[in-house]
C-alpha cells in the first residue's frame, strides 16, 4: 500500500538550521520519543501516537531512527492492511534526518537506547515535544532520570522551545504501579504526561501493523481513555 514503506531522499544534519526550518515554515510539529534504556517501550509509544495522528486524518511521517527499525518492520505490516490510514516511514541514522516529504504535516521519531551525546542533541534540535517512556523499575527510573537530566542541559529544552514529559509504561494495573510512577514524577519535578497499562492489546495489533486507534472505539474503550492525557500533552506542546 502506497505510503507505508521507507522511501529515500536526501538526507540532512539535524543540527544545520535549515533542516528545522524546511519543518518550521510548514509548521510542521515534531515529537521524538527517547529513553536510553533499551525496551522501555519507544516503539510502542511511538506507533501507537504515529496512528492516533494518522486517524485524526493527519498526514504523518513516522521516522525510525533505531538500527533495529522495529517501527518500519510495524509499517510493513501496516501495509498489509488495506483500511489502515497511510502513516509514511523513513529510516536514518542518529547523525542526520530525512526531509520529510511534501504533505506531511507531523512527525513522530522512534530513537534508539543509548543516545545521549551529540546524537541526543542532534534529535532535539529538530524536536518541538520529547516523550520519555519510563517502566516501574528502579533500573527504568534512574535512566530516565539521567536522560532526562542531560535533556535540561540542552539550549532548546532549557529555553522552554522542546517541552519533555514521561509516560508510565505497561504498567500492571493490579499494583500501585501508577500511583508509584505519578509520585515518582512529582519528586524528581518531572512532567508526568499519563501512564498506559498492560495490556495484550499493544502485542496484538503490533503484529498486524495496528494501534489502538485503528480498533473500533468500543471495543478498546478503557484503553484509549489511557492515552487521552498523553495525547493532550502532545497537543498542548505543539500550540
Amino acid at each position: 500500500m502506497p505510503g507505508h514503506a521507507a522511501m529515500p531522499a536526501a538526507s540532512l544534519d539535524v543540527a544545520d538550521p535549515s533542516c528545522k526550518a524546511s519543518c518550521a515554515s510548514t509548521n510542521m510539529p515534531v515529537v521524538a520519543v527517547i529513553n536510553r534504556k533499551g525496551g522501555s517501550g519507544k516503539s510502542t509509544l511511538a506507533t501507537q501516537l504515529a496512528g492516533c495522528l494518522a486517524n485524526r486524518g493527519l498526514q504523518v511521517m513516522l521516522g525510525d531512527v533505531d538500527r533495529q527499525q522495529s517501527s518500519l518492520a510495524w509499517l510493513r505490516r501496516r501495509g498489509a492492511q488495506p483500511a489502515a490510514k497511510s502513516i509514511v516511514g523513513w529510516a536514518f541514522g542518529a547523525n542526520s534526518v530525512m526531509r520529510p516529504p511534501a504533505g506531511i504535516t507531523h512527525v513522530v521519531l522512534d530513537t534508539p537506547g543509548g543516545l545521549q551525546g551529540c546524537d541526543l542533541a542532534r534529535i532535539v534540535m529538530s524536536a518541538d515535544a520529547i516523550l520519555i517512556p519510563v517502566g516501574d523499575s528502579i533500573f527504568d527510573r534512574e535512566s530516565a532520570l539521567e536522560c532526562h537530566a542531560e535533556l535540561l542541559t540542552l539550549p532548546r529544552v532549557a529555553a522552554g522551545r522542546c517541552k519533555v514529559a514521561v509516560v508510565g509504561m505497561r504498567l500492571d494495573a493490579r499494583t500501585r504501579a501508577v500511583a508509584r510512577m505519578q509520585a515518582w514524577a512529582d519528586q524528581n519535578a518531572l512532567v508526568y504526561a499519563g501512564s498506559v497499562r498492560e495490556s495484550q492489546i499493544y502485542p496484538r495489533s503490533a503484529d498486524q501493523g495496528l494501534t489502538l486507534f485503528d480498533v473500533p472505539a468500543a471495543k478498546v474503550e478503557a484503553d484509549l481513555a489511557q492515552w487521552r492525557p498523553v495525547v493532550d500533552w502532545v497537543d498542548a506542546s505543539w500550540r
